[in-house]
């Protein structure tokens, strides 16, 4: 790796970007995959990496996240790169990852005081919802079959004033029948389905027939199931579902200051 330059990045997991990104290090970042909120080279898709574009970039870190894709970080390590993987399932655990993939990049104090604000925002969100009643919520992460959503989209929904009872925060997500969230009488059901941003289609979901009696909403999936900052923004957009009338924050935006953008 360089030491007279910040070190170069190519990120292969669309969070690792939007993370470098809030935290003002998009200018480190030399490449990325499709789906990447930034306009970088791309370096082929999400499980199927183009080696010989990443060749030609010829950064110092290759960041990868998720389960999914682990043989990918298996992969890009035997092609000789240094590989900074993360696998988070919580909220909390989410925000951990901040200064270690900001590290990744040379700035691990950037991605603490990410860390910090973004904790600092949901605990003003929490006392604006505090006193209110939680109500239940289905979210689904994917319709055929459909998905009840894990990981941290349960702590999302409670940071945001719901209740979540389907799936644990930090299970995986999992399939259920319109019986199963029948029982649960849900208040609200929140589409997301993975890779669709607001594809999600109440009118859909309401043919289906299900003895549901609750208010539909389709919302951006990256609020729900990027594991990054973005997250942060799915808890403004469902407390202000649940939580109307409620005196809550102005919706979270990062604070820090960006590098100068562009290929280093």
């Amino acid at each position: 790796m360089r030491t007279d330059s910040p070190p170069r990045v190519v990120s292969l997991a669309p969070s690792a970007a939007a993370i470098l990104d809030a935290a003002g290090l998009a200018a480190r970042i030399v490449g990325a995959t499709a789906h990447s909120p930034l306009n970088r080279p791309l370096v082929g898709g999400w499980l199927n990496p183009d080696f010989e574009r990443l060749d030609e970039l010829g950064p110092d870190v290759v960041c990868t996240s998720d389960p999914l894709q682990q043989d990918v970080a298996t992969e890009v390590r035997n092609h000789g790169y240094e590989v900074h993987h993360v696998e988070p399932s919580t909220l909390d655990e989410v925000f951990e990852t901040f200064p270690r993939i900001c590290a990744a990049a040379g700035d691990a104090s950037a991605g603490d005081r990410l860390a910090d604000d973004c904790r600092a925002h949901l605990s003003r969100v929490a006392d604006a919802v505090s006193s209110r009643d939680a109500p239940e919520v289905y979210c689904e992460e994917w319709a055929d079959p459909p998905m009840a959503a894990g990981n941290w989209v349960p702590d999302v929904v409670r940071a945001a004033g719901g209740s979540y009872s389907l799936v644990d925060a930090g299970e995986r997500s999992t399939e259920v029948s319109g019986d199963e969230v029948a029982a649960e009488d849900p208040d609200h059901v929140v589409l997301h389905p993975c890779g669709k941003g607001e594809r999600g289609d109440p009118e859909a979901f309401e043919s289906r027939g299900w003895n549901v009696d609750a208010a539909v909403h389709a919302v951006d999936d990256s609020l729900l199931n990027q594991p990054s900052p973005a997250l942060v923004g799915g808890v403004d957009r469902l407390a202000r579902l649940f939580h109307p009338d409620a005196d809550l924050p102005e919706p979270w935006v990062p604070t820090a200051e960006t590098e100068s953008d562009g290929a280093i």
